[in-house]
C-alpha cells in the first residue's frame, strides 16, 4: 500500500511540469498571432519572447506547488501511519499490548 502511494506521488511530481520548452514557445507565438501581429516582426518576436517567459514561469510555478502537496502528502501519511500503530508498553518482566500482557 505504501509503495502504491510512493509510487502515484513520484509520477504527480514528474508529470507536474509536463508542457516542454516546445509547447510554450508554440503557445506563445500562437498567442502573438491570435493577437494579429505577423510573425517575423520585431513587436511578434518581443511578444513571442515574453509570452514564452511567461509560460515557462507558469508552468514551474505549477510544478513545484505540486511538489509541496506530494511532500505534504507525504509526511501528512507518515504521521497518520505512526499515530496509528499499536502502542506496546515496557514493564520490567512484562510486555503489554492493548489486548494483554505476557
Amino acid at each position: 500500500m505504501i509503495r502504491i502511494a510512493a509510487a502515484a506521488g513520484l509520477m504527480i511530481v514528474l508529470l507536474a511540469g509536463c508542457q516542454s520548452p516546445q509547447q510554450s514557445m508554440d503557445d506563445a507565438e500562437f498567442t502573438c498571432e491570435a493577437s494579429g501581429l505577423r510573425p517575423g516582426t520585431r513587436a511578434f518576436e518581443r511578444c513571442a519572447s515574453v509570452n514564452y517567459s511567461y509560460n515557462r514561469q507558469r508552468s514551474q510555478d505549477t510544478a513545484n506547488a505540486v511538489a509541496i502537496g506530494a511532500a505534504a502528502g507525504a509526511i501528512g501519511g507518515a504521521v497518520v501511519g505512526a499515530a496509528s500503530t499499536p502502542r506496546y508498553y515496557y514493564r520490567p518482566y512484562r510486555r503489554c499490548n492493548r489486548w494483554r500482557c505476557w
